[in-house]
């Protein structure tokens, strides 16, 4: 069977017809073993009525279409199991209960249950009341115990073939359903792949603006001060070249982790209070004195939070350097709380109007919200300048 609106396949149509044909030579044969003549009216009339049964069967489909509702099954059932009874009665009962079986077929795939039941008892009606115009009761009877046989087993069959194109039907929505999901899920994965490139991406530029603009901008200081001092002070010059050099150096090696993909991290095996101690001892410069200052007890900080607090000091640090036109600035790192961790950078510099900051303070805010944390910006013209960092801590490894 089909679907539920198409009962009959190629196959079920042709054994529909030979039915059909049984049938009819069946009652003829019957018929001539008894001693009813029929008129030739009666066998024109009995011949019509199976025309009609056979035009109905095989094109239910286009007709019930021009109905709806339940109604129009009434009227085809009705009417069907009404020809076979006028093929019997005309003709006599002898093959019109073939003509039964298929109407009980179409039952099972258009009719719920309880309205198959109708169908059934009407097809043995049409075939038992044309017994009792011909034979006995005990005849009609015996052979309506054979025709209901025969319907059941139409039915149990016809209920077979139905759970069977189910089952191949929810299991071709399952395939378009899977294959659907997979499509979806092909087209999440691909974004998926996209934002974490673009997030790496992010933290590349991050890193990289961080840790070379850090170097950079000391570097370019200290050049600046030698520069100065080369005719009045040849060995502070000297000095400040020195220091300059093995600045050039850290920052190479920094250039280099960060074209390794940053997989050799700063604060990486060792305590982040001492990875900020050197970015504060770096950043001492003639006319510029960074202090550090470390409250509470050393405890391990996981990897990724000590990371994003020394690339803000490393930042607030770079600030000072190129905008702030400060003398002094100081780092400290609280530990106080045994949550969060608590770091600031202040300078006593020029201060500026606008907290919103360049590209620097953004990597900053982006590091600290991943972070869950929160970030804070201090300041005015002529009141220097406060960077404040609130992180919620873990354990490294836990």
């Amino acid at each position: 069977m089909q679907n539920r609106s198409s009962p009959f396949l190629q196959q079920d149509r042709n054994l529909l017809i030979f039915l059909v044909v049984v049938g009819y030579i069946a009652t003829f044969i019957t018929s001539a073993r008894g001693t009813t003549e029929f008129s030739a009216f009666q066998i024109v009339t009995g011949i019509l009525f199976g025309v009609i049964y056979l035009v109905l069967a095989l094109f239910d489909e286009e007709l019930l279409r021009r109905f709806s509702g339940n109604t129009r099954h009434i009227i085809y059932f009705s009417v069907q199991i009404a020809l076979v009874f006028g093929i019997g009665w005309m003709l006599g009962p002898g093959g019109n209960w073939l003509m039964g079986l298929p109407l009980a077929s179409v039952a099972v795939v258009r009719l719920s249950p309880r309205g198959r039941w109708p169908v059934y008892l009407g097809i043995v009606a049409s075939f038992v009341l044309p017994i009792l115009r011909y034979s006995t009761w005990d005849a009609a009877l015996m052979n309506g115990l054979v025709i209901s046989a025969g319907i059941f087993f139409s039915v149990l069959v016809s209920q077979m073939r139905l759970n069977e194109q189910r089952a191949r039907e929810n299991a071709e929505r399952l395939t378009h359903d899977l294959e659907a999901a997979n499509r979806q899920l092909a087209e999440y994965a691909s974004q998926a792949e996209e934002l974490a490139t673009m997030q790496e991406r992010n933290r590349l530029a991050r890193e990289i603006h961080d840790n070379l603009g850090h170097y950079l901008t000391i570097v370019n200081v200290q050049l600046e001060g030698a520069r100065l001092t080369l005719d009045s002070d040849p060995a502070r010059a000297m000095d400040a070249l020195t220091k300059a050099q093995d600045l050039a150096k850290k920052g190479l090696a920094s250039v280099r982790e960060s074209v390794s993909a940053l997989r050799v991290s700063p604060v990486e095996n060792r305590p982040l209070e001492d990875a900020v101690a050197e970015l504060v001892d770096d950043t001492e410069a003639d006319g510029l004195a960074a202090i550090f200052q470390f409250v509470g007890n050393a405890r391990p900080v996981e990897l990724k939070t000590a990371l994003a607090l020394y690339r803000v000091v490393q930042e607030g640090l770079t600030n000072v350097r190129k905008h702030a036109d400060a003398s002094r600035v100081d780092v400290a790192l609280d530990f106080t709380q045994p949550d969060r961790i608590r770091l600031t950078v202040q300078d006593d510099g020029s201060g500026a109007v606008d907290t919103s900051g360049g590209f620097g303070l953004i990597g900053i805010r982006e590091r600290v919200q991943l972070l869950g944390g929160e970030f804070k910006v201090e300041t005015s013209p002529g009141k220097g300048f406060l960077l404040e960092v609130t992180v919620p801590v873990m354990e490294d490894g836990k």
